[in-house]
Protein backbone atom coordinates (compact mmCIF):
# COMPACT_ATOMS: atom_id res chain seq x y z
CA UNK A 1 0.00 0.00 0.00
CA UNK A 2 2.35 2.98 -1.26
CA UNK A 3 1.90 6.70 0.07
CA UNK A 4 3.46 7.44 -3.53
CA UNK A 5 3.74 6.36 -6.94
CA UNK A 6 6.14 7.40 -9.47
CA UNK A 7 6.07 6.37 -12.90
CA UNK A 8 8.92 7.25 -14.01
CA UNK A 9 9.56 4.08 -16.91
CA UNK A 10 9.13 4.79 -20.49
CA UNK A 11 10.95 4.32 -23.39
CA UNK A 12 12.30 7.16 -23.65
CA UNK A 13 14.60 7.72 -26.69
CA UNK A 14 12.59 10.36 -29.30
CA UNK A 15 15.01 8.74 -32.13
CA UNK A 16 14.43 5.16 -31.63
CA UNK A 17 10.82 5.78 -31.11
CA UNK A 18 9.88 6.29 -34.83
CA UNK A 19 12.02 2.80 -35.23
CA UNK A 20 9.71 0.99 -32.59
CA UNK A 21 6.59 2.92 -32.25
CA UNK A 22 4.41 0.01 -30.85
CA UNK A 23 7.05 -0.98 -28.05
CA UNK A 24 6.58 2.90 -27.33
CA UNK A 25 3.31 3.32 -27.26
CA UNK A 26 2.76 -0.20 -25.20
CA UNK A 27 5.53 0.90 -22.74
CA UNK A 28 4.47 4.68 -22.21
CA UNK A 29 1.03 4.89 -23.03
CA UNK A 30 -0.75 1.64 -22.11
CA UNK A 31 1.60 1.04 -19.49
CA UNK A 32 0.40 4.32 -17.92
CA UNK A 33 -3.36 3.28 -18.30
CA UNK A 34 -2.31 -0.55 -16.28
CA UNK A 35 -1.14 1.50 -13.34
CA UNK A 36 -3.57 4.12 -13.01
CA UNK A 37 -6.42 1.55 -12.83
CA UNK A 38 -4.19 -0.35 -10.43
CA UNK A 39 -3.67 2.51 -8.79
CA UNK A 40 -7.41 3.52 -8.70
CA UNK A 41 -8.97 0.11 -7.14
CA UNK A 42 -5.90 -0.77 -4.90
CA UNK A 43 -4.35 2.09 -2.98
CA UNK A 44 -7.05 5.42 -4.51
CA UNK A 45 -5.33 7.79 -1.17
CA UNK A 46 -2.03 7.58 -2.85
CA UNK A 47 0.09 9.97 -4.61
CA UNK A 48 0.76 9.35 -8.03
CA UNK A 49 3.37 10.80 -10.38
CA UNK A 50 3.24 10.73 -14.18
CA UNK A 51 6.19 11.52 -16.05
CA UNK A 52 5.32 14.03 -18.91
CA UNK A 53 7.67 15.58 -21.33
CA UNK A 54 8.33 18.82 -23.12
CA UNK A 55 8.61 17.17 -26.36
CA UNK A 56 4.84 16.93 -26.16
CA UNK A 57 5.02 20.55 -26.81
CA UNK A 58 6.27 20.21 -30.40
CA UNK A 59 8.00 23.19 -31.90
CA UNK A 60 5.98 25.68 -30.23
CA UNK A 61 6.31 29.47 -31.39
CA UNK A 62 6.77 30.89 -27.56
CA UNK A 63 10.04 31.90 -26.54
CA UNK A 64 9.26 30.36 -23.06
CA UNK A 65 6.87 27.16 -22.54
CA UNK A 66 4.52 27.01 -19.65
CA UNK A 67 1.83 24.92 -18.37
CA UNK A 68 -0.68 27.20 -20.70
CA UNK A 69 1.39 26.19 -23.63
CA UNK A 70 -0.42 24.28 -26.65
CA UNK A 71 0.95 20.83 -27.43
CA UNK A 72 1.61 19.69 -31.00
CA UNK A 73 3.78 16.11 -30.53
CA UNK A 74 5.86 15.37 -32.96
CA UNK A 75 7.28 12.15 -32.43
CA UNK A 76 5.39 8.68 -31.17
CA UNK A 77 7.61 8.96 -28.45
CA UNK A 78 6.02 12.74 -27.65
CA UNK A 79 2.07 11.61 -29.23
CA UNK A 80 2.52 8.43 -25.96
CA UNK A 81 3.41 10.80 -23.53
CA UNK A 82 0.81 13.13 -24.44
CA UNK A 83 -1.85 10.72 -24.30
CA UNK A 84 -0.72 9.65 -20.65
CA UNK A 85 -0.46 13.67 -19.40
CA UNK A 86 -4.17 13.96 -20.50
CA UNK A 87 -5.07 10.29 -19.26
CA UNK A 88 -3.29 11.23 -15.87
CA UNK A 89 -5.76 14.25 -15.78
CA UNK A 90 -8.86 12.46 -16.83
CA UNK A 91 -8.43 9.83 -14.03
CA UNK A 92 -7.70 12.75 -11.61
CA UNK A 93 -10.66 14.78 -12.59
CA UNK A 94 -13.14 12.09 -12.79
CA UNK A 95 -12.01 9.81 -9.64
CA UNK A 96 -10.77 13.00 -7.34
CA UNK A 97 -6.93 11.21 -6.81
CA UNK A 98 -4.20 12.66 -6.59
CA UNK A 99 -2.43 12.23 -9.65
CA UNK A 100 -0.27 15.17 -11.18
CA UNK A 101 1.66 15.21 -14.26
CA UNK A 102 5.88 17.08 -14.45
CA UNK A 103 6.43 18.36 -17.20
CA UNK A 104 9.90 17.66 -17.25
CA UNK A 105 12.41 19.87 -19.76
CA UNK A 106 15.64 17.50 -20.57
CA UNK A 107 17.11 16.25 -17.68
CA UNK A 108 20.85 15.22 -18.07
CA UNK A 109 23.34 13.61 -15.85
CA UNK A 110 26.57 11.22 -15.65
CA UNK A 111 23.67 8.30 -15.45
CA UNK A 112 22.36 9.12 -18.96
CA UNK A 113 22.60 5.86 -21.36
CA UNK A 114 25.38 6.61 -23.83
CA UNK A 115 23.05 6.61 -26.90
CA UNK A 116 21.55 9.98 -25.64
CA UNK A 117 23.49 12.75 -27.32
CA UNK A 118 24.34 14.13 -24.40
CA UNK A 119 26.52 11.23 -22.71
CA UNK A 120 27.71 10.31 -26.45
CA UNK A 121 29.27 13.55 -26.91
CA UNK A 122 30.59 13.47 -22.86
CA UNK A 123 31.94 10.09 -23.20
CA UNK A 124 33.53 11.46 -26.84
CA UNK A 125 35.49 13.64 -24.81
CA UNK A 126 36.27 11.53 -22.32
CA UNK A 127 37.95 8.84 -24.51
CA UNK A 128 39.95 11.51 -26.26
CA UNK A 129 41.31 12.86 -23.06
CA UNK A 130 42.33 9.11 -22.03
CA UNK A 131 44.27 9.08 -25.59
CA UNK A 132 41.34 6.85 -27.65
CA UNK A 133 40.94 8.94 -30.83
CA UNK A 134 37.29 8.54 -32.12
CA UNK A 135 35.26 10.27 -34.77
CA UNK A 136 32.15 11.32 -32.97
CA UNK A 137 29.41 11.85 -35.68
CA UNK A 138 26.10 13.82 -34.80
CA UNK A 139 22.62 14.84 -36.53
CA UNK A 140 21.01 18.29 -36.32
CA UNK A 141 23.71 20.34 -33.96
CA UNK A 142 21.52 23.67 -34.39
CA UNK A 143 18.46 22.03 -32.10
CA UNK A 144 18.51 23.69 -29.12
CA UNK A 145 17.03 22.39 -25.73
CA UNK A 146 16.64 23.41 -22.19
CA UNK A 147 19.35 21.27 -19.89
CA UNK A 148 18.88 20.97 -16.55
CA UNK A 149 20.39 18.65 -14.25
CA UNK A 150 18.12 15.16 -13.12
CA UNK A 151 19.36 15.53 -9.55
CA UNK A 152 17.66 19.29 -9.48
CA UNK A 153 14.47 17.35 -11.58
CA UNK A 154 14.29 14.85 -8.89
CA UNK A 155 13.72 16.70 -6.31
CA UNK A 156 10.92 18.98 -8.32
CA UNK A 157 8.63 15.22 -8.84
CA UNK A 158 9.49 15.24 -4.98
CA UNK A 159 8.04 18.22 -4.19
CA UNK A 160 4.95 17.65 -6.83
CA UNK A 161 3.60 15.10 -4.78
CA UNK A 162 4.25 17.27 -1.48
CA UNK A 163 2.26 20.20 -2.76
CA UNK A 164 -1.63 20.29 -0.74
CA UNK A 165 -3.23 19.87 -4.16
CA UNK A 166 -2.69 17.54 -7.50
CA UNK A 167 -1.50 19.75 -10.16
CA UNK A 168 0.63 20.07 -13.22
CA UNK A 169 3.89 21.31 -13.54
CA UNK A 170 6.54 22.71 -15.78
CA UNK A 171 9.99 21.79 -14.76
CA UNK A 172 13.22 23.83 -16.65
CA UNK A 173 16.05 25.64 -16.28
CA UNK A 174 14.18 28.95 -18.95
CA UNK A 175 17.98 28.61 -20.85
CA UNK A 176 18.41 26.92 -24.01
CA UNK A 177 21.59 25.70 -25.62
CA UNK A 178 22.67 23.92 -29.16
CA UNK A 179 23.56 20.74 -29.29
CA UNK A 180 26.44 22.71 -30.81
CA UNK A 181 26.68 24.67 -27.56
CA UNK A 182 27.01 21.36 -25.48
CA UNK A 183 30.08 19.64 -27.50
CA UNK A 184 31.99 23.16 -27.41
CA UNK A 185 31.45 23.03 -23.29
CA UNK A 186 32.64 19.38 -23.17
CA UNK A 187 36.11 19.76 -24.94
CA UNK A 188 36.35 23.21 -23.12
CA UNK A 189 36.61 20.70 -20.34
CA UNK A 190 39.62 19.02 -21.69
CA UNK A 191 41.10 21.67 -23.25
CA UNK A 192 40.41 21.42 -26.90
CA UNK A 193 38.74 24.76 -28.38
CA UNK A 194 36.83 23.73 -31.97
CA UNK A 195 36.01 25.64 -35.00
CA UNK A 196 33.40 24.63 -36.86
CA UNK A 197 33.61 24.89 -40.71
CA UNK A 198 31.75 23.83 -43.31
CA UNK A 199 27.63 23.94 -43.94
CA UNK A 200 24.95 21.20 -44.09
CA UNK A 201 26.00 17.33 -43.89
CA UNK A 202 29.50 19.16 -44.43
CA UNK A 203 29.72 20.87 -41.39
CA UNK A 204 32.36 19.43 -38.98
CA UNK A 205 34.15 20.33 -35.75
CA UNK A 206 37.89 20.64 -35.86
CA UNK A 207 40.53 21.30 -33.00
CA UNK A 208 42.10 24.51 -33.25
CA UNK A 209 45.40 23.62 -32.09
CA UNK A 210 46.52 20.77 -34.79
CA UNK A 211 43.40 20.82 -37.23
CA UNK A 212 42.53 17.45 -36.45
CA UNK A 213 38.67 17.00 -37.31
CA UNK A 214 36.90 15.55 -34.12
CA UNK A 215 33.31 15.96 -35.05
CA UNK A 216 31.23 14.85 -38.05
CA UNK A 217 27.44 15.55 -39.19
CA UNK A 218 25.29 12.30 -39.97
CA UNK A 219 22.12 12.16 -41.47
CA UNK A 220 21.39 8.91 -39.30
CA UNK A 221 21.04 10.95 -36.41
CA UNK A 222 18.46 13.15 -37.66
CA UNK A 223 14.97 12.97 -36.90
CA UNK A 224 11.98 12.18 -39.69
CA UNK A 225 10.41 14.95 -37.78
CA UNK A 226 12.68 17.52 -36.31
CA UNK A 227 12.18 19.65 -33.19
CA UNK A 228 14.30 22.61 -33.53
CA UNK A 229 13.52 25.02 -30.29
CA UNK A 230 12.47 24.06 -26.68
CA UNK A 231 12.79 26.39 -23.51
CA UNK A 232 11.00 26.08 -20.30
CA UNK A 233 9.41 28.36 -17.96
CA UNK A 234 9.43 27.43 -14.23
CA UNK A 235 7.67 30.00 -12.56
CA UNK A 236 5.16 28.27 -11.61
CA UNK A 237 6.94 25.58 -9.99
CA UNK A 238 8.65 28.62 -8.66
CA UNK A 239 5.92 29.60 -7.12
CA UNK A 240 3.76 26.95 -5.39
CA UNK A 241 6.47 24.60 -4.71
CA UNK A 242 9.16 26.96 -4.07
CA UNK A 243 11.71 25.32 -6.43
CA UNK A 244 14.60 26.30 -8.66
CA UNK A 245 17.08 24.56 -10.02
CA UNK A 246 20.62 24.56 -8.61
CA UNK A 247 23.35 23.56 -11.20
CA UNK A 248 23.90 25.44 -14.39
CA UNK A 249 24.27 24.50 -17.40
CA UNK A 250 28.15 24.45 -17.37
CA UNK A 251 28.46 22.66 -13.88
CA UNK A 252 26.22 19.64 -15.50
CA UNK A 253 28.49 19.12 -18.49
CA UNK A 254 31.86 19.61 -16.29
CA UNK A 255 30.37 17.21 -14.44
CA UNK A 256 29.46 14.60 -16.86
CA UNK A 257 33.16 15.21 -18.75
CA UNK A 258 34.83 14.35 -15.20
CA UNK A 259 32.68 11.45 -14.37
CA UNK A 260 33.09 9.83 -17.93
CA UNK A 261 36.67 10.42 -17.53
CA UNK A 262 36.90 9.28 -14.15
CA UNK A 263 34.94 5.68 -14.64
CA UNK A 264 37.25 5.12 -17.93
CA UNK A 265 40.39 5.85 -15.34
CA UNK A 266 38.37 3.12 -13.26
CA UNK A 267 38.38 0.54 -16.13
CA UNK A 268 34.40 0.73 -16.07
Amino acid sequence: MPDEIYNIGAQSHVRVSFDIPQFTVQTNAVGVINILEAYKRICPKAKFYQASSSEMFGNSKSKKINEKNNFEPLSPYASSKLYSYWLTKNYRESYKIFASNGILFNHESPLRGETFVSRKITMNVAKRYMGVKEMLYLGNIYAKRDWGHAEDYVEAMWLILQHKKPNDFVVATNNTYSVKDLANKAFMNIGIKLKWVGKGLKEKAINTLNNEILIKIDSEYFRPNELNYLRGDYNKAKKLLKWRPKKSFNDLVKEMVENDIQDLKNGK
